[in-house]
């Protein structure tokens, strides 16, 4: 079995593009949610509440010629992990064209426009909306393929799209394809783009939070006052490379992928199951060969939703015990496809700045969540050598990642 190590790391958020960015916002207490005033027109909408990337740089060389087959979640997906080859020392290294480099990543879905694009055909029976990129943009694995088609790529394609667990399901895959040598770099990672459609998911379930005249109270992951989550949207990549091959060049090494877990409940779309959380971590302390008090903290899947929060919590608490825990999604919103990606780039940069940084608006833990060390109000200095990234998604699909320092 080959060692796993993450030797690159970037993200696009609704806090920032770089992680001295975000973690500046995390000291100041900002949220990245916003009233989306453009919601309006859906009057049945009950949530107008959105974490919106309201801006991030893109390169010049990103022209239209390399961008026409790239809709908002692809281009955010390639920017993305060109900042994160950049960050590793391999963009434009021979490795990426030799068969040896791949790529893992996934979305819920591909852009909004796109779909729209199909959906004014079926509903106006014609075509004069659609063109040669609207099927290009509007695929599920439209990151994947652009960053194979941008970066050269001839190894491994995994698209994942698995709703939430998209991004941490594609982390799990590369670090597999590596550990078990079929690749000796990939790219892994998600993202995704906002819309109003995917806010409605959730809204017809009556899982989203209604606050909209005070967005920056809101989502408030595992406390008593909770009313639903928000979406969000953006892009996070991760770096993969093969320990030796990293150690020969000399790269800086950010951790080691030592575990990864990923199951089905089997039993109900939306309705979370603790004991199949609860198995999924299992696994993935198993793969990692380690007990679970080698566990230092635990990032939450945490979306703010009542059966989510309670099942998970609990589960956790099962598991490895009253262990420090806290959700990044209290933040952003629920980022969908990119969520895992964006938690496992930041619970990576907690462990490396031995800064952990608390939920959001968590005012009065919940009774009914599990019996764990919520970091709450402040950010809390300690240093972890082990940490746990957890996150579950429509279908009962579970994923549970551990990072190791190195």
């Amino acid at each position: 079995m080959k060692r796993v190590v993450v030797t690159g790391m970037a993200g696009i958020t609704s806090l920032g593009e770089t992680a001295d960015q975000v973690f500046s916002q995390f000291e100041q207490g900002k949220s990245g949610i916003r009233y989306m005033p453009d919601w309006e027109v859906y009057t049945d909408l009950r949530s107008k509440l959105g974490g919106p990337v309201e801006a991030y740089t893109i390169p010049k060389h990103f022209n239209r010629k390399v961008t026409r087959g790239m809709g908002r979640v692809a281009l955010m997906s390639t920017v993305c992990a060109e900042k994160a080859l950049e960050d590793a020392g391999l963009l434009n290294d021979p490795i990426l064209s030799s068969g040896q480099t791949g790529v893992a990543f996934g979305s819920s879905a591909g852009s909004i426009d796109a779909i729209g694009e199909f959906g004014s055909m079926l509903i106006d029976n014609n075509m004069n909306k659609l063109n040669a990129t609207t099927y290009i943009r509007m695929m599920s694995h439209t990151s994947a393929v652009n960053m194979t088609v941008y970066f050269g790529l001839k190894g491994l394609t995994l698209p994942t799209s698995s709703a939430c667990t998209s991004g941490s399901m594609a982390i799990g895959q590369a670090y597999e394809a590596i550990k078990y040598g079929k690749q000796t770099v990939m790219l892994a990672g998600g993202a995704e783009e906002l819309s109003a459609a995917g806010s409605a998911v959730f809204d017809v379930l009556m899982a989203t939070s209604s606050q909209n005249e005070h967005p920056e109270k809101t989502p408030r992951p595992f406390d008593s006052k909770r009313d639903g989550l928000v979406v969000g949207e953006g892009a996070g990549c991760l770096i993969l490379e093969e320990y030796e091959h990293a150690k020969a060049r000399g790269a800086k090494i950010y951790a080691e992928i030592i575990g990864y877990g990923s199951n089905t409940d089997g039993q109900h779309v939306t309705r979370p199951d603790s004991e199949m959380m609860g198995r999924c971590m299992e696994l993935a302390l198993s793969d990692a060969q380690i007990a679970a008090d080698r566990i230092d903290y635990v990032n939450a899947h945490g979306t703010s939703t009542d059966q989510g929060d309670i099942a998970e919590t609990q589960a956790t608490a099962r598991v490895v015990g009253k262990k420090p825990i806290s959700s990044l999604k209290s933040y952003f919103g629920h980022t969908l496809g990119a969520c895992g990606a964006i938690e496992a780039w930041l619970s990576i940069e907690m462990m490396q700045r031995s800064q952990f940084i608390p939920t959001l608006n968590l005012d009065e833990i919940d009774a009914a969540c599990g019996d764990l060390d919520y970091i709450v109000k402040q950010s809390r200095n300690m240093h972890a050598d082990i940490i746990m990234s957890n996150n579950f998604a429509f279908g009962g699909i579970n994923t549970s990642l551990i990072f190791k320092r190195v």
